[in-house]
């Protein structure tokens, strides 16, 4: 069975999308068989992939929506070696539409219990707010990653985060748990920064993973070129650390 994690935060520009796509290509270079599934309407998942979002014949909203039934149908390969259920804008209209659906919160579940046999990880790129998509993404997952900048707005926009968790393994997963808090966009050189980091691990102690993700050229250069920081700079800081951050993520698997 496949371990399941979303990548989430309601707060933009944290690197979820950075996160997924990097977590995947390290996971899928430490020889692991990985899903990354786009749950975000703007696509760049998708896009940082490999894939064109443009030029899809099905996406994830086909499935949600069930216009067409086979998994297979819908997931492409990245050049990554992992595999991708991809989106584009056409999930903004299955998101209204999945709010007239009975059970609506349960279907992304249905989903990925048809395809989780093959897969090791299953990794979901959440959109930047609490709606019915990442709803959906936090119904199915086992555990819940959540990118962090080391800013002013980071506790505050973490504690609405975790009384929404709270709130999913009441109503609809109660196996949900706290894969980790991932902090991203690092500068030691900045005091905020160190000061967050800090906090960050006194209020929430062995939830906070060990890995942190630097600030690196690279890694803000690699998704204009379709490509994870595994392909386009293995040997930069932001290739080392989302490797060790795989390592991470496989030893609390287990």
């Amino acid at each position: 069975m496949s371990k399941i994690f979303s990548i989430c935060n309601q707060k933009g520009g944290v690197g979820k999308t950075t996160t997924s796509v990097n977590l995947a290509a390290a996971l899928s270079f430490n020889n692991k068989k990985v899903l990354l599934i786009d749950m975000d309407p703007q696509g760049n998942a998708t896009m940082g992939s490999g894939i064109n979002k443009y030029n899809l014949e099905y996406s994830l909203a086909d499935l949600l929506l069930e216009n067409i039934s086979d998994e297979q149908d819908v997931i492409c390969e990245a050049d990554e070696g992992f595999d991708l259920i991809p989106a584009n804008q056409a999930l903004t209209l299955a998101e209204v539409k999945l709010l007239d659906i009975k059970d609506r919160e349960l279907i992304l579940k249905r989903i990925i219990e048809n395809t989780n046999k093959a897969y090791d990880f299953i990794i979901i790129d959440c959109p930047p707010s609490l709606n019915i998509l990442t709803v959906n993404a936090l119904a199915a997952s086992d555990s819940v990653i959540i990118p962090t900048q080391c800013e002013y707005y980071a506790l505050e926009g973490l504690t609405a985060l975790l009384e929404t968790i709270d709130k999913i393994k009441i109503s609809v997963n109660e196996g949900l748990q706290i894969g980790g808090i991932l902090r991203t966009m690092y500068d030691p050189r900045n005091n905020l920064a160190q000061d967050v980091s800090a906090e960050l691990e006194g209020h929430f102690g062995d939830n906070v993973l060990n890995t942190i993700i630097p600030r690196n050229v690279s890694l803000a250069e690699a998704p204009s070129h379709g490509s994870s920081i595994i392909s386009y700079d293995k040997g930069s800081k932001g290739s080392m650390s989302y490797l060790a951050l795989a390592g991470e993520i496989v030893k609390i698997s287990k």
